[in-house]
């Protein structure tokens, strides 16, 4: 018998082939929709993509434990020094058609093993508009997943240098092979536009709902119990009458994840099962820099996690959030952000071997400087006490501080 999942998996890709045949009654729109057609008829199609990227380089100036580590946020962390790159990325993006957007986003600067510099693919997607007004369309490919606000903003954008174990801890490099179908009004995705290019540091254009499937088992990698996952977001960017935005979401996901061979360890007990519940519900509030800004998230959740002490992986609740506060001023030509945040996880990390077992408690301040447009410099100092557990590191429980700073560059 067919799965909920697959039942959404094929809706969405039937509405993706359909062509609606109902004529667009508002004069607004049709004036648009032949606007867009004629402009696309211009050129060909492949003189209308966009080319774009930012180059991040980090240096870690200050540590006081050379243990603490956190190989999901930033490998350069527990490492012997020097300048690391820790993003190189490329954008190729733009419409095909008037009713068909293509994205395409490899990294540079992804790491396999011991060795940095290695080419991988990050996102590969079409959108599909059902209307003329792309209020309805559908995403096809590996993109981000809708989960988590902070999640889905670009770390080109985002203002402290990682994101929090918490919430990133739910989607490896954010990012599955899904289908998912996002619908908002033009309206209000030109204001989800305006929050970024303006400087307020917007998310981007995930739509007011967004629903679909996905994998589960994380970037590049294939589904491996044919049991899709399935997620569901709905948030909504307010304008107040002083002017200042808001905006209010909650989202969440639920699937199996199968704990892949490479990520078990030998001493597992044979009682061991191979995949496990995974699910989370996140809420999300963000006061936008106007000049003051506030945004916290907070989920809960089910999954895998390491249990040394009978030697398996078993099915753990989950928790944690952070709170990150901000505050915006012109500086010259360029903009200043000092931030301060703070965030706790308790819970497993199912990318990671065993699934290991983590509680974490993190401060950290520091601030952004846009020199210009295309350079942005950032300096943290953090406050770590990190515990991370499997089967060969029972006991694993690191305190330190450090300083890191970054230099960024867009083009």
């Amino acid at each position: 018998m067919p799965t909920p999942a697959r039942l959404l998996a094929a809706a969405l890709l039937l509405l993706a082939a359909a062509r609606p045949a109902a004529a667009q009654t508002d004069s607004t729109k049709a004036d648009s929709a032949r606007a867009g057609s004629a402009k696309a008829a211009e050129r060909p199609w492949y003189q209308q993509l966009s080319l774009r990227g930012y180059v991040q380089a980090r240096y870690a100036a200050f540590r006081t434990n050379g243990d603490l580590e956190c190989a999901q946020c930033d490998r350069s962390i527990p490492s012997g020094g020097g300048i690391f790159l820790r993003r190189t990325r490329l954008v190729v993006s733009g419409d095909v058609t008037d009713r068909l957007s293509v994205y395409l986003q490899p990294d540079f600067a992804s790491q396999a093993g011991s060795t940095e510099g290695i080419l991988q693919l990050r996102d590969v997607y079409v959108d599909v508009a059902l209307d003329a007004a792309k209020t309805f369309r559908v995403r096809v490919g590996q993109s981000k997943i809708p989960y988590g606000w902070e999640n889905m903003q670009s770390s080109g954008t985002r203002v402290p240098l990682d994101r929090s174990d918490a919430i990133n801890s739910a989607l490896i490099n954010e990012r599955d092979i899904a289908v998912i179908g996002y619908w908002a009004p033009a309206r209000v995705r030109a204001r989800l536009r305006t929050l970024v290019d303006s400087g307020l540091k917007g998310s981007g254009d995930y739509g007011v709902i967004g629903v679909g499937v996905f994998n589960g088992q994380g970037t590049n990698r294939g589904e491996e119990n044919d049991q899709l996952h399935a997620v569901a977001r709905a948030s909504y960017p307010f304008r107040l009458p002083n002017g200042q935005y808001v905006e209010v979401g909650v989202q969440g996901y639920a699937g199996r994840y199968v704990l892949i061979p490479s990520l078990r360890s030998p001493g597992l007990a044979s009682a061991t099962p191979t995949d496990f519940a995974d699910r989370r519900v996140a809420g999300t509030f963000v006061l936008y820099p106007q000049p003051f800004g506030l945004q916290a998230e907070w989920n809960v959740g089910r999954g895998p996690e390491a249990d040394p002490e009978t030697r398996t992986v078993r099915e753990r609740a989950l928790d944690g959030g952070y709170v990150l506060a901000t505050y915006r001023v012109k500086a010259g030509r360029g903009t200043v952000i000092p931030y301060v945040q703070a965030h706790r996880y308790d819970g497993g990390k199912k990318f990671e071997l065993d699934a290991r077992r983590y509680r974490v408690r993190e401060l950290q301040a520091g601030f952004e400087w846009e020199v210009a447009e295309a350079i942005e410099l950032t300096a943290a100092y953090q406050w770590s006490d990190r515990t991370y557990e499997d089967l060969g590191d029972p006991d694993n429980r690191q305190h330190g501080r450090l300083a890191r700073v970054q230099a960024q560059f867009n083009f």
